[in-house]
C-alpha cells in the first residue's frame, strides 16, 4: 500500500543524495508504524535502496535531533545494533530524519529473550560520571530534562516526576492524583536508602515495540530516550506493557542480579511512564497513575511505621 506524497519529499530526496553520494530518487513509499506527531514511511529508490523516514512539522526537529543523539550513544556502546542516521533536515514547514532501513523481527522466543537480555546488561555496564545526559531529550513527544546530578533520587524527583505531575495539573488532572503526588515526592529518597544505583546508560523507553532482532539474532534498539540512570528503570519499563519473554528477565537477573527492593522501585518507575501516558493520551491512564502513586505512598508509610 502506498502512502500519499508528502510536501517534504523533494527535500528528503536531496538530503539522501547528499548523504550517500548517489543519484537517489524516490520510486515508491509505503506507510510504517510511527509516532502521533509525525509520519513514518519506507522510501524505495529507483536504485533499489530503501530508507526509513520520519517527517513531521518543523517542531519535530528537536525530537529527531535527540533521537539521532541517542542512537549514536547506544551504537557507541557496541552492545546493540541501531539504525544508522543517514540524514536530518528542515524546511520552512517540516523536519525529517532518514534512518537506515533494517528488517526487524520481534523479540519472541526464549533464545531471543536471552540475546536481548545479554545486550541490555552490557549496555547498562556502560557508565557515566553523573546521572542525566549531555542534552535534554524526549520521552515520546514529552520533553525530558537531563541536567546532570550526583543524586539519582533527587534527579528522578525534580527532572522526572515533578514535571509530569505539574503537566498533569495544567491539563486538569487535579484532586487526588495531585494530593498523592505531593505526599510522594518528599518520600522518594526512602526508596534508595539501601540501594545506590550506578550511572548506567539506559535506553529510557524500553518497551517491546522499541526492541527487535535482525534475522541473524543480533539485538536491535531504537526510539531511545537515553540518559545515565538506574538500570532498574529499563527493566521496570519493559514489564509495564509486557511483551518480553520470561527468558529475558531470567537471563538479565543471571547476568546482573536486581536489588532485593526492586519491586517497590518498579512502582516508582512505572508511575513516571504512566503519568507521561496520561499527559500524552488522556484520562484513560488516570486510574493506573493514581493507583501507582497511592500504592507507593502506602508502602512508604509502612516503611516509616
Amino acid at each position: 500500500m502506498s502512502t500519499p506524497p508528502h510536501p517534504a519529499l523533494p527535500d528528503i530526496e536531496h538530503a539522501i543524495r547528499n548523504a550517500t553520494g548517489s543519484a537517489f530518487h524516490i520510486a515508491e513509499l509505503t506507510p510504517a508504524r510511527g509516532g502521533s506527531t509525525h509520519q513514518a514511511m519506507t522510501v524505495y529508490g529507483t536504485d533499489g535502496s530503501r530508507h526509513f523516514v520520519k517527517v513531521g512539522p518543523r517542531a519535530c526537529a528537536a525530537m529527531f535531533a535527540a533521537e539521532s543523539d541517542g542512537l549514536a550513544a547506544i551504537a557507541a556502546s557496541a552492545t546493540f545494533r541501531t539504525p544508522a542516521v543517514i540524514a536530518r533536515g528542515e524546511s520552512a514547514e517540516h523536519a525529517f530524519v532518514v534512518l537506515e532501513h533494517l528488517d526487524l523481527l520481534a523479540v519472541s522466543s526464549a533464545a531471543d529473550g536471552v540475546r536481548y537480555a545479554e545486550a541490555l546488561a552490557a549496555l547498562h555496564h556502560t557508565t557515566g560520571d553523573s546521572f542525566g545526559w549531555r542534552c535534554d531529550n524526549f520521552l515520546g513527544r514529552s520533553a525530558q530534562r537531563n541536567t546532570p546530578s550526583a543524586n539519582w533520587a533527587q534527579f528522578f524527583i525534580e527532572q522526572r516526576l515533578r514535571p509530569q505531575f505539574a503537566l498533569a495539573r495544567e491539563r486538569g488532572f487535579v484532586g487526588e492524583l495531585q494530593k498523592q503526588g505531593e505526599r510522594l515526592l518528599p518520600r522518594v529518597p526512602a526508596l534508595f536508602l539501601d540501594y545506590r544505583p550506578r550511572e548506567s546508560l539506559v535506553h529510557g523507553d524500553l518497551r517491546h515495540g522499541n526492541a527487535a532482532l535482525l534475522a541473524d539474532g543480533t539485538p536491535v534498539a531504537y526510539d531511545p530516550a537515553v540518559h545515565f540512570g538506574d538500570r532498574e528503570s529499563d527493566i521496570a519499563m519493559s514489564e509495564l506493557f509486557g511483551g518480553f519473554p520470561s527468558s529475558f528477565y531470567a537471563r538479565y537477573r543471571q547476568a546482573w542480579p536486581l536489588h532485593e527492593d526492586y519491586e517497590q522501585r518498579k512502582l516508582l518507575y512505572s508511575l513516571y511512564h504512566m503519568l507521561n501516558h496520561l499527559n500524552l493520551f488522556g484520562r484513560g491512564y488516570l486510574g493506573e497513575a493514581l493507583r501507582l502513586a497511592t500504592k507507593l505512598n502506602q508502602e512508604l508509610s509502612l516503611r516509616r511505621d
